[in-house]
Formats: C-alpha cells, structure tokens, sequence
C-alpha cells in the first residue's frame, strides 16, 4: 500500500508538528481540529517554522510557500473519505481517543491505516473501538516534532505485519529513525522518562534541593539538554499526570504513584509554559 494522503488529527503543538513534516516530505496533509481556530493557530506556528528555515538558509521562500500549499485546513471528520493514513494527535485521554477511532472506521476508506500518536496509553484498546483493530498502529512522536528524529512504532496485539511494515518505511520517508516497541504502558520513552520527572518532583517536594539546583544537577551531571522539571513545564504538567496515572494504573506499582506537588501544580493551573506558570514562571 502507498502512503499519499495523511490527515492528521489535532492542531496543537504535536499535530502541527506531524502535519509540517509530513508536508516538507511531499504527503498531502489535511489538518483537522474541532474548530477553524484552532487549525489556523496551528498553521500559523508551522509558518513561524518554516520561517526561520528561511532566514537560516535551508529552504527558499518558495519551498516554504510549497509546504505550506501541501496542508489543506480541516474542521470536520469527512475529510477523512479519501486518505490512506490517520495520524490522531488529540488530547492524551482514552475516551476522546476511543471516540475518534469509532468515528474514523466508520469514515475512513477500508484501505486506510488508522494511528495514534498517543505517549503512553494502550494501542489495542484503542484499536478496539474498531472494526479494523489490524490497521491500528501507534505513531509516537517526540516533542519539538520537527527537531527529534525518533518515532515510537506500537504494535496493538491485531496490528498486522504488512501494516506496520508501510509505517516504518513512512516514517524514514519523514527522515525520522523508526524504533518499534511493544504495546505496554508508557511504551519505552515515557516509561522512563516520566518517572524520572516525577523523581524530580519529589526531589524538590521533600526540600531535598531547589527547582534550579535539581535541574542543574541532570544538566551538568547526567549531560541532560534541559533539567527535568523544565522539561515537565514544557511538556505540560497536566500531561506528565496524566501520563503518571496510566503507568500507576497500567502497572499498580507504588513507584508510578504521582508526586502530590505535581498534582496540586495541576489542580492550581499551574500547566508549565503553556499556562505561563508551572515550576517557573513565563512571560
């Protein structure tokens, strides 16, 4: 099966991203978010983007105005008719998801593979709420989208061969390195990494060092690129809950148990970046 049109669902900081790489590597891409809004605002950021590719010297004015044309605005689901591929970027919540999924089977042409982008929830539950469980595939992608190159492959258990063989080589088509993991909670980036933040929440929650220190300690340490608790801020504190919940529940194991700090963070609004205030404060 070819790979020539993508919609990817969910505008916001992922969506936007999948949508620009899938467009600079030649795709036709339908953006689609509940609202007109939204998408535009997502347009724009991919703009801004590619803007400063401009300026860098990478692409010329007219290549950005060429991925650009590739990327048609999409507020209703119907668009979906005629596309081989799905990539579902939404929030990171199991019945939105599930939602989404019934409607795309009852959508989407019969050939289409249906996947998710999801950080950490089960692909074949997922896959369930269809009647295409061996065209489900999990996409999980890295935040900032264009900048990592790594992509989580998730096999739900129904997840045929053949369909995961067109995403992986999709996927290198993006320039991003293919890696494929099993379909348990978290997978493998956010099985790691989200304990570890939580570890850091604590850290700061028992007074054993400052927010600045802890950060400096994984910076200058471990050779981190970010310290994690701006790390936590810039994936959003609500999303690490989250994501936190699922491995406690996926796994019942106390050491997935959230960090009180970071769930009173959330309950205060406190999201990290997007909200201005997380464990810093932004302008």
């Amino acid at each position: 099966m070819k790979v020539e049109k993508i919609m990817v669902i969910g505008a916001g900081q992922m969506g936007s991203g999948i949508a620009q790489v899938c467009a600079q590597a030649g795709y036709t891409v339908y953006l689609n978010d509940l609202k007109p809004e939204f998408v535009e605002r997502g347009l724009s950021v991919i703009g801004k983007n590619l803007s400063r590719h401009v300026d860098k010297g990478r692409m010329t004015e007219e290549q950005k105005q060429e991925v650009l044309n590739k990327i048609t605005p999409s507020s209703d689901l119907q668009d979906a008719r005629t596309v081989d591929l799905v990539i579902e970027a939404a929030v990171e919540n199991m019945d939105i998801k599930t939602k989404i999924f019934a409607q795309l089977d009852e959508i989407a042409p019969a050939h289409a593979i249906l996947a998710s982008n999801t950080s950490s929830l089960p692909i074949t539950e997922i896959a369930a709420a269809t009647k295409r469980p061996e065209q489900v595939i999990g996409m999980h992608f890295m935040n900032p989208v264009p900048v990592m190159k790594l992509v989580e492959i998730i096999r739900g258990l129904a997840t045929a061969d053949e369909v995961y063989q067109v995403i992986e080589d999709m996927t290198k088509t993006l320039s991003k390195v293919p890696v494929e993991v099993n379909d348990f909670p978290g997978f493998v980036a956010n099985r790691i990494l989200m304990p570890m933040i939580n570890e850091a929440i604590y850290t700061l929650y028992e007074g054993v060092a400052t927010k600045e220190a802890i950060d400096d300690v994984m910076k200058l340490g471990m050779n981190h690129p970010m310290g994690p608790l701006t790390l936590a801020d810039f994936i959003g504190l609500d999303t690490c809950l989250y994501i936190m919940e699922t491995l406690h529940e996926g796994f019942g194991d106390t050491k997935y148990r959230p960090c009180p700090l970071l769930r009173k963070y959330v309950k205060a609004g406190w999201l990290g970046k997007k909200s201005g205030r997380g464990f810093y404060t932004y302008e």
